[in-house]
């Protein structure tokens, strides 16, 4: 049995029953599709640490003291 096979069978229950008939299977698709995409972009994407980001929090840890400057740092101008 399919979908509408399954809606059919639905749709005539409804009918018995006096109940509203259940909307065609794919008819909602495009909007149920379009809703989860907003969704998905409307919510913020954690952020992740940079390059050497790690290395620097673990000697931070270890030390106890800021780790020296790192090569970006050192090429940046002032």
């Amino acid at each position: 049995m399919n979908a509408m096979h399954q809606h059919m069978i639905d749709a005539y229950r409804a009918v018995q029953h006096g109940t509203r008939v259940p909307p065609q299977p794919g008819r909602h698709d495009w909007q149920a599709a379009r809703e989860l995409t907003s969704q998905a972009l409307a919510r913020p994407r954690p952020r992740r640490p940079g390059p050497g980001g790690r290395l620097r929090t673990a000697l931070r840890r270890l030390t106890g003291r800021p780790p020296t400057a790192t090569r970006s740092e050192e090429h940046q101008p002032r």
